[in-house]
């Protein structure tokens, strides 16, 4: 299906004006409505993020107002985001959250160093189209892992790496690879539903 809108949720240590989710929705709106959302302890002015629930909460609470303020049907609507905002997308639409899609940027598979706790149960839950994109170099998932993983998503899925960057996809000389992350979504988008 073509994507009818945009939600992209901010990690957990950011919020809807982190750099790469406002270069994306420039890219991307017009013509494609998007909205950046925060979670519910970023807008109460807390710093640790609130239990799952309450996040997918939130989500399923944003695409709905996305769906109503864009005109646009529910199963349109594609979502996600950057590290655990990403995440938490997939977990919504794994939950029964309609959507064309998944844009999940910097997939925290596991926590740093503890690469024993994986968080993909929800994987095999997932039949939409999903976009990764995310550094060489990110701790919180080696490529070869993050490949291996995602092949229990029943839906298409798209690798997008940037080479040398970390989880906040800088490389080693400190450069952004922002606009590979920008360039990436917005000609995946444009792909999906053709």
């Amino acid at each position: 299906m073509e994507p009818g809108a945009l939600l992209l949720a901010p990690g957990a240590g950011g919020d809807r004006h982190h750099r790469t989710l406002v270069r994306i929705e420039a890219a991307v709106a017009p013509p494609l409505p998007t909205a950046r959302i925060d979670f519910p302890y970023r807008r109460e002015g807390r710093r640790a993020p609130d239990r799952a629930p309450k996040l997918l909460a939130c989500v399923v609470e944003e695409a709905a107002a996305l769906v109503r303020r864009a005109g646009v049907v529910p199963g349109s609507l594609v979502l996600g985001g950057r590290s655990m905002g990403g995440r938490i997308c997939s977990m919504s639409v794994a939950e029964g959250l309609p959507a064309a899609g998944l844009v999940l940027l910097s997939y925290p598979l596991h926590p740093p160093g503890k690469p024993d706790r994986l968080r993909v149960e929800h994987f095999p839950a997932l039949d939409v189209p999903c976009l990764f994109v995310s550094g060489t170099k990110d701790p919180f998932a080696a490529p070869a892992d993050l490949e291996a993983r995602t092949a229990a998503i029943a839906g298409p899925v798209t690798h997008v790496w940037i080479d040398g960057a970390g989880h906040d996809v800088k490389d080693r000389r400190g450069v952004a690879g922002e606009t590979q992350v920008v360039e990436a979504v917005a000609e995946w988008l444009a792909r999906l539903g053709t």
